[in-house]
C-alpha cells in the first residue's frame, strides 16, 4: 500500500482535508490541491505533498498530473472532492453563476478525471472516488443549480463507472450528508446575496437559517474519509456510499415517497411555507 499514490482536490479544508490526512496515515503517498497553498501547511508539515491546483483552469489540472507522474510514476487513486454550494431561486441566480457552478462542481471533475485516466489505464487499475452529496439524490428548494451539478456528477460517475470497468478501474460516489464543514456557511451567504429580497424572501431567509446552523446534528469530516478509504482499500468497493447525518434516511425517503408528500417533508423540514 506504501508505494500508491492519490491525489485529493478541494484538501485546504473540511473533507479533503480529512481525507488526505486519512489516506496518508493508510500509507498512500498523497497529493493535497487547492488554490490556496497558504491553508495547506499543516498538510505539508505532516509529510503530505500539496501543489497549486484550480480546477476551472485546464493548464493548472494538466501541470498538476504532469508533476504527480513525473515524481512517482503512478496515479492511483484520484478524489474530486473541490466543489461549492451556491444556492438561490433559479429566477434570482445569474446564469454566470449557475455556470461557474457547473465549471467547478462538474466540468473539474471531469477534466481532472481525463488527465489521470490514460496513466491509470496503462497499469490497470486505479480508483476514481467522486465525492457527490445527499443531494444529488435528493432536492431542496433554492438549490436548483447546486443540486443540478451534483445530479451531474451522479450521472457522470455511472457512465464513467461503465467505460472504464474494462481496464481495472473503480468509479465511486460518495454521498455525504450534513457534515461539518464551511459549506453551510458559504451557501448561506450565497442564498442571502440572491434571493434575500423580492418575492422569495421568506423562503431565502428560511433556508439560510438551515443551512447556516453549526454543528447541531452534523457529522465530523472523518466519516466522509473513513468512506473514501473503505471505497479504495475495498477489492469490490459498492457503486455508492451515503454517509454522515440524515444522508441515508434522506435519500431512502426519496425513493420511497411519492413527489407532492417528499416536497411537503422538505418544506416542514426547512421551514419553508406552503400555500
Amino acid at each position: 500500500m506504501s508505494s500508491r499514490t492519490a491525489l485529493v482536490t478541494g484538501a485546504s479544508s473540511g473533507i479533503g482535508e480529512q481525507t488526505a490526512r486519512t489516506l496518508h496515515r493508510r500509507g498512500f503517498t498523497v497529493y493535497g490541491a487547492a488554490r490556496r497553498v497558504e491553508r495547506m501547511q499543516s498538510l505539508a508539515d505532516d509529510g503530505i505533498q500539496v501543489l497549486s491546483m484550480d480546477v476551472t483552469d485546464e493548464a493548472s489540472l494538466a501541470a498538476g498530473v504532469t508533476r504527480i507522474v513525473g515524481e512517482t510514476g503512478r496515479i492511483d487513486v484520484l478524489v474530486n472532492n473541490a466543489g461549492y454550494g451556491s444556492y438561490g431561486a433559479i429566477e434570482d441566480v445569474p446564469m454566470a453563476e449557475a455556470r461557474a457552478q457547473f465549471e467547478v462542481n462538474v466540468f473539474g471533475a471531469a477534466e481532472l478525471t481525463r488527465l489521470v485516466l490514460p496513466h491509470m489505464r496503462q497499469r490497470r487499475f486505479g480508483t476514481i472516488v467522486n465525492i457527490s452529496s445527499m443531494g444529488g439524490r435528493i432536492t431542496t428548494p433554492l438549490g436548483g443549480w447546486y443540486h443540478a451539478t451534483k445530479f451531474a456528477l451522479e450521472a457522470l460517475s455511472d457512465c464513467l463507472r461503465m467505460e472504464v470497468e474494462p481496464f481495472g478501474i473503480r468509479v465511486v460516489v460518495i454521498e455525504p450528508g450534513s457534515i461539518e464543514t464551511e459549506w453551510g456557511a458559504i451557501a448561506a451567504d450565497k442564498l442571502r446575496a440572491s434571493s434575500s429580497s423580492g418575492p422569495y424572501a421568506d423562503q431565502a431567509n428560511a433556508m439560510a437559517a438551515m443551512l447556516a446552523q453549526a454543528g447541531r446534528r452534523r457529522s465530523a469530516p472523518s466519516v466522509v474519509a473513513d468512506a473514501v478509504v473503505k471505497a479504495v482499500e475495498s477489492r469490490r468497493p459498492r457503486t455508492r456510499y451515503p454517509v454522515g447525518a440524515n444522508a441515508r434516511l434522506a435519500i431512502t425517503a426519496r425513493a420511497a415517497l411519492p413527489d407532492r408528500v417528499f416536497d411537503a417533508v422538505i418544506s416542514r423540514m426547512t421551514g419553508i411555507p406552503r400555500r
